[in-house]
């Protein structure tokens, strides 16, 4: 995907630079000014199982494209190097430099964006290109992933009571996951509300007979700008009587800053587009210390499902928006 990207962008006559982080393109302007970047992601999630097509070749239904990362985030690298071949195509930005910034293993824990990132220089402003049907999410939840571990007795089923005191680990963890439910509602952030906390998996048991010595639940726990993760996993040990352990908490909560210039140019182009906060994570989380906007085409609900399709007009509006934006912002 990466060599293509960087074939087309060749073809159009665009400076483009390929390595083992990603793909960038930098369109220079006219005249000294801030730099724009253009940013999403080349790899794609497993197809998994319940697809109608084969996942990985293309067909156009009517006005839809289906397979796998149609959508998410193809959609947006197609409108975002296609709308940077229009700006060249026009002499450049009026003033500062149009960066587009393609990343690789969004969708794991190797994402190369930090890397694109350091490579790419001073970066102003940044449009996240995920799939938000063209409207503009100006918050995104970040996420926290905790094991939480009780702790017990190994016994025989039938003799629990028969040794002293006993702790059954299964009975401490399942109490404390009843009183995960609203533990987070003292802070409510005015887009993305309050966190949130979801147990997704349970592992415990050494036979049927059998009490367990341990019981783990993992937690996605879904953070807001008001709350650090710090935060969040002390109100957890101080709450839960099991065992916290933090697994991972890089990637956290984003938002587009007050009286952001770059809403500003997004808003006078699409006047009716909706704001809202986004609940899934993206590469945001890298550029959060900048002006940043997520917003590109597809449906974010069709993102990681069998059948996963985009809306060809769609991405025609989001090429035309992206180069549109450039001239304003960049103005």
């Amino acid at each position: 995907m990466a060599r293509l990207v960087e074939e087309q962008a060749r073809a159009w006559g665009l400076a483009v630079v390929r390595d083992a982080a990603g793909v960038s393109v930098r369109i220079g302007g006219r005249a000294p000014g801030p730099t724009l970047a253009l940013v999403s992601h080349l790899d794609v999630v497993p197809p998994g199982s319940g697809w109608t097509r084969d996942p990985f070749t293309p067909v156009i239904e009517g006005n839809q494209l289906f397979g796998r990362g149609s959508g998410d985030a193809k959609a947006s690298v197609a409108a975002m190097l296609a709308a940077a071949h229009d700006v060249a195509a026009q002499g450049g930005p009026r003033r500062g430099d149009l960066l587009v910034l393609f990343g690789l293993g969004e969708e794991t824990r190797n994402t190369s964006m930090p890397d694109l990132m350091a490579r790419a220089g001073s970066i102003d402003a940044a449009i996240i290109g995920e799939p938000t049907d063209l409207d503009f999410a100006i918050a995104q939840r970040g996420l926290m992933m905790v094991d939480l571990v009780a702790h017990g007795d190994q016994r025989h089923a039938g003799r629990v009571t028969e040794d002293g005191p006993f702790t059954n680990a299964l009975t401490t963890l399942s109490g404390d996951l009843v009183r995960l439910d609203g533990l987070f509602k003292d802070r409510a952030h005015p887009i993305l509300g309050h966190p949130t906390v979801t147990p997704t998996m349970v592992t415990a048991g050494v036979s049927r007979n059998v009490t367990p010595p341990s019981a783990k639940a993992v937690l996605d726990v879904r953070s807001t700008p008001l709350w650090s993760h710090a935060e969040l996993a002390e109100v957890l040990k101080a709450t839960l009587d099991s065992e916290v352990i933090v697994t991972s908490d890089r990637l956290v909560p984003c938002e587009t800053p007050a009286g952001s210039a770059l809403l500003a140019a997004c808003t006078a182009l699409r006047p009716t587009a909706t704001r809202y906060g986004s609940p899934t994570c993206s590469d945001w989380v890298f550029l959060r210390h900048l002006d940043a906007v997520k917003c590109g085409p597809g449906t974010s609900q069709r993102s990681h499902t069998p059948d996963e399709c985009v809306d060809l007009p769609q991405v025609s509006a989001a090429r035309r928006f992206y180069a549109a934006l450039a001239g304003e912002y960049l103005a």
